[in-house]
């Protein structure tokens, strides 16, 4: 099980840059009973190394804007390190499951806004770009940065948001710039070392579970490949509609469990 776990989230990854933390740290919490804090940190090494093997793909075919990955790493980054600071000085500000439940489900829950409203956020992105075009093209930079920032805070504590929230940020920040494929390609490789620098906080406070990781990547490092190389022939619309749906569903099942 943890396998066809792993192959399904991989594939997905590689199709959208969606679902590294967003579907499988739920997963590890529902379906497998993994402890939260050894979930999340599970999985970000599971999200870096999964998405390793999808960057390969894409950085082949020319798709990565390293700029715009470079702007959004300035922010998650040092935001990722300061949260990584902040637990290891107050450890017993995490080690509730029912608040770490709680964050984990509302940052799907908000993933899934993000994934339902993309569309709404494009064209919003797509008219202030081409009718405020010297103000937006300034506030470019700084708010790729933030929104790093924001970034680096989520995945650290929750693992999710890196692909998902990435995606909605640079759809609306970059809305001519970013092709689907290069969104999804640029996205992927943002996460990569975020979720690498976070994995190494999660990792000195022994929150890794290194037989899960082992059975989560024998699925999805094929898979993920594959779906890399089917992202540009598929519908994105289409398979954020659903993505969103099952993770609204997810979210609202881990946010009810943290109450119970």
């Amino acid at each position: 099980m943890l396998v066809v776990a792993g192959s399904a989230t991989g594939f997905l990854v590689g199709l959208t840059g969606v679902g590294g933390g967003a579907l499988m740290t739920p997963l590890l919490l529902l379906l497998f009973g993994v402890a939260p804090l050894s979930a999340v940190g599970t999985d970000l090494w599971f999200a870096a190394i999964t998405k390793m093997f999808a960057t390969r793909v894409h950085q082949g075919q020319g798709l990565i804007d390293w700029q715009v990955a470079k702007r959004l790493w300035c922010g998650s980054l040092t935001s990722s390190a300061a949260t990584l600071g902040w637990m290891a000085l107050y450890p017993g500000a995490i080690e509730s499951a029912a608040f770490l439940k709680m964050a984990v489900a509302g940052a799907v829950i908000v993933t899934a806004s993000g994934l339902l409203f993309h569309k709404t956020l494009h064209s919003l992105g797509r008219r202030l770009r081409t009718t405020h075009e010297k103000r937006f093209k300034s506030l470019q930079g700084p708010l790729t940065v933030a929104c790093g920032a924001l970034l680096g805070v989520l995945v650290t504590l929750t693992s999710v948001g890196a692909g998902a929230l990435g995606a909605v940020f640079l759809v609306y920040l970059y809305p001519l710039r970013l092709t689907p494929s290069r969104l999804i390609a640029t996205d992927i490789v943002h996460a990569i070392p975020l979720a690498m620098f976070a994995g190494i906080g999660h990792f000195a406070m022994g929150n890794i579970n290194f037989a899960l990781l082992g059975n989560l990547l024998v699925g999805s490092v094929p898979a993920v490949i594959l779906g890399a190389m089917l992202s540009a022939r598929l519908p994105q619309a289409f398979l954020r509609w659903i993505l969103a749906l099952v993770l609204m569903v997810i979210g609202a099942k881990l946010w009810w469990g943290a109450h119970q």
